[in-house]
């Protein structure tokens, strides 16, 4: 029997090929269990283990059988190998990719690992900011360079790649400009993600400013940054926008800020009662940090006086409720104690007299003689250089 076996593996070479790859798919499945076992072990210690074995059990279930086939095919004569070239190459350039995703996933696993280590949900949270954001742009920018390698690997494989490259490089003239043209966008994104890696204008949780919107950097990707406004809306700005514009950073070197407090108030306000009622506000707030309480008037017009209030906390989000609450405390303040010293708008009435009178006073003693009667109301008629009445002719 066995030299019947025998007899048949070297005549058929379906016989060899079943048999390598029965017994590849068998090494595989048992070698998979065993990882399986070791990394469940693992895992119960480690919560980087277990992210990593979550991550890669899928790759991993396709990468070991394939690595293992592949291995039994390479040990067949070369006569025989040359006979399954196609099903060998596409063999290959399934493995590169299955590499390129296992390689892809254990970064994303470094990358959390990295991330829970240095956890954003403290008060003050900048240096896990800022590693959190080098972690995560340069976790991306390591996806895409591993998965250009393994598409370049890939095409290496197919056949003809060689010859299109040649006819590139021979019309390096115009493909090249074509290609550059296309890829600028990208380009560009990604030189900015480096840039943002190293100097971190903006990490993961700032609090910026941009187009007049306020919000937290939410999302940092390859292409473009996710920023999550105070109404629960997403603005996607493109990572070069932020290279190429200026836009305020509120928790650039701390999450520390100074808010202020405006209010328009009569002349009549007094200062030390609403300074005290100030200090009273800020001390019975738990947003306040205990840094800066100040009350200063800092404009005045023809109506009123401003008044600014500047009081401090921990971050953004605190000073944003300690503002209300002191812009709500004052007003009810100074309408309790002092209604006068709200705004108000001051007119003066005069009475006109009568515009003649205003232009020619009368003497009292000819103001209080009635007048003369004329000769149309039946008076004595005058001359022309007398006052006295003129004769009648008979």
């Amino acid at each position: 029997m066995l030299a019947s076996f025998e007899q048949l593996w070297d005549q058929s070479i379906w016989m060899r090929l079943g048999v390598l790859a029965v017994l590849a798919l068998a090494s595989a499945a048992v070698l998979r269990a065993i990882v399986r076992a070791i990394f469940a072990r693992l895992a119960r210690r480690s919560a980087f283990l277990a992210d990593l074995k979550a991550k890669t059990s899928v790759p991993l279930d396709w990468l070991l059988p394939l690595l293992l086939l592949s291995f039994a095919l390479h040990s067949l004569p070369a006569a025989d190998l040359r006979r399954f070239e196609l099903p060998w190459r596409l063999l290959v350039i399934v493995l590169i990719g299955l590499t390129t995703w296992l390689v892809v996933r254990c970064i994303h696993a470094l990358v959390n690992a990295a991330v829970r280590r240095h956890p954003l949900d403290v008060v003050n949270n900048l240096q896990a900011r800022r590693i959190a954001t080098q972690v995560q742009v340069l976790g991306r920018v390591a996806d895409v360079v591993v998965i250009l390698l393994g598409a370049a690997a890939a095409l290496m494989r197919v056949p003809g790649a060689e010859q299109l490259g040649a006819s590139l490089l021979a019309s390096a003239g115009i493909a090249g400009l074509a290609f550059g043209l296309a890829a600028k966008p990208v380009l560009s994104n990604l030189v900015a993600g480096l840039q943002i890696a190293l100097t971190q204008p903006i990490r993961l949780d700032d609090v910026v400013i941009i187009e007049g919107e306020w919000g937290r950097i939410e999302e940092i990707t390859g292409t473009y940054v996710i920023v999550r406004i105070w109404d629960e809306r997403r603005m996607v700005v493109p990572l070069n926008w932020f290279i190429e514009h200026p836009f305020q950073n509120w928790t650039r070197t701390g999450a520390q800020l100074i808010g202020s407090v405006f209010l328009w108030l009569d002349y009549r306000v007094p200062m030390e009662p609403l300074r005290e009622e100030l200090n009273r506000l800020c001390k019975a707030a738990p947003e306040w940090d205990g840094r800066v309480c100040v009350l200063q008037v800092t404009d005045a017009n023809e109506r009123g006086v401003q008044l600014r209030a500047l009081v401090s906390s921990a971050d953004s989000g605190l000073n944003w409720d300690l503002r209300c609450r002191v812009r709500e405390g004052l007003i009810a303040f100074v309408q309790a104690n002092y209604p006068e010293a709200l705004p108000r708008w001051r007119a003066e009435w005069e009475g006109r007299q009568v515009a003649s009178a205003a232009r020619s006073p009368v003497h009292p003693s000819a103001a209080a003689m009635p007048p003369s009667p004329s000769a149309e109301d039946g008076g004595p008629r005058r001359g022309r250089g007398g006052s006295g009445p003129v004769p009648s002719v008979p």
